[in-house]
């Protein structure tokens, strides 16, 4: 790989150790610090919320100022983030960090952006999921090193170990070198908006990321409260997901992008009906192993939208696609605390029929072989 790309990989490795520590036990440290289900999926949609505000003004700025500012500006917002709710005294300000950590996902279309322009021979599909495998063999680790501090200490002690990765995470992306900006050329970001291609692909991209994080929010809860398991045992799942992040990205990622696409999806239905059918936690491990589809099909989202717009647009395409994903999330996360307060059990076969559904839209919609336009 080239010399940047292998910069990313190593600072996304880290940086996937540290929030693989505590990502899976959040909804749990929430329920500690006093929110209810409903509370937990409206703090969830709210941190979607933010993460869909930043998506499109960074992906913007990125096709016009460079990515190389925007990634270290992300990345020192996450570091700060992190240490805001690992020192915070209660659940308001512990909140306002969450708030501020969803900001980071502004990271998203510009180290997606610059990915994809220091691939070097790798193509688009494979660059992006071998990266996204780097920060996934990362986040296998931090799940085991979570649940041990979890259970052996505090839950609040998880963030202290996740802001101290961090740190490391951090003064990795200070070596990584500038891009150039993308010469225009007469591409009018308002281009987009008449790109029949890619404004349909967004309509499906949303369904999808809908249907596929509609059952994730309050598993973790669901896990400890209906089917006892301890923090050590959500901590092994949360483990054999990012090991499936990896594997499945690096597997599915050698695959064309809409075949991926689909197979990811499968993956995500498996793992609602493995938790809500399952008998014990072998059943519970394959299913979280599974979910690393979800992660997969988007990122194979993003290698087709590559592929219907012109490059002098890509880090806006990119933004405007991850922002459709995360107002996705921004919806299904208090839906799912709802349909949790109502029956913990309910939200898995309404899952598994939306997954469904857009299994099959994807099927008839998706790009099959897409050509790249001056949209």
């Amino acid at each position: 790989m080239e010399r940047d790309l292998v910069l990313i990989a190593l600072a996304l490795l880290t940086w996937g150790i540290g929030e693989g520590a505590y990502f899976y036990f959040q909804p749990l440290y929430l329920q500690e610090l006093g929110a209810s289900p409903v509370a937990i999926g409206s703090i969830l949609g709210a941190v979607a919320m933010a993460m869909s505000l930043a998506h499109i003004p960074a992906g913007y700025f990125a096709d016009r100022i460079g990515r190389r500012g925007m990634l270290r500006a992300a990345w020192l917002m996450g570091l700060t983030a992190t240490w805001i709710m690992a020192l915070a005294p209660g659940l308001p300000l512990f909140v306002a960090g969450m708030l501020l950590y969803g900001l980071t996902a502004a990271v998203m279309s510009p180290l997606n952006s610059y990915i994809t322009a220091a691939r070097g021979r790798l193509s688009v599909g494979r660059a992006l999921t071998v990266v996204s495998a780097a920060y996934n063999s990362g986040a296998f680790f931090g799940p085991l090193i979570g649940g041990a501090i979890g259970q052996n200490f505090a839950l609040r002690h998880i963030y202290l170990f996740a802001g101290s990765v961090f740190i490391v995470s951090t003064l990795v992306m200070f070596f990584i070198r500038p891009q150039p900006v993308e010469p225009r050329d007469g591409v009018s970001s308002r281009d987009l908006l008449h790109n029949r291609a890619y404004l349909g692909f967004l309509a499906l991209t949303f369904i999808v990321m809908f249907a596929l994080y509609l059952p994730q929010p309050l598993t973790p809860n669901f896990l400890q409260n209906q089917r006892g398991l301890d923090l050590t045992r959500i901590g092994w799942a949360g483990s054999l997901g990012s090991l499936g992040n990896a594997l499945l990205s690096l597997r599915l990622g050698g695959l064309p992008a809409p075949t991926g696409f689909l197979l990811g999806q499968v993956g995500v239905g498996l793992f609602a009906a493995f938790i809500w059918l399952g008998a014990g936690l072998p059943w519970y491990l394959a299913g979280y192993f599974l979910l690393g589809g979800y992660r997969v099909t988007r990122t194979l989202a993003i290698a087709q939208v590559r592929e219907l717009v012109h490059h002098a647009n890509m880090g806006l395409a990119f933004g405007i696609a991850e922002t459709v994903s995360a107002s996705a999330n921004l919806l299904a996360s208090p839906l799912a605390g709802y349909l949790y307060a109502m029956n913990p059990e309910i939200v898995y076969p309404l899952a598994l029929g939306s997954i469904a559904i857009s299994i099959l839209l994807s099927a008839r919609f998706a790009p099959g072989q897409p050509q790249a336009t001056n949209g």
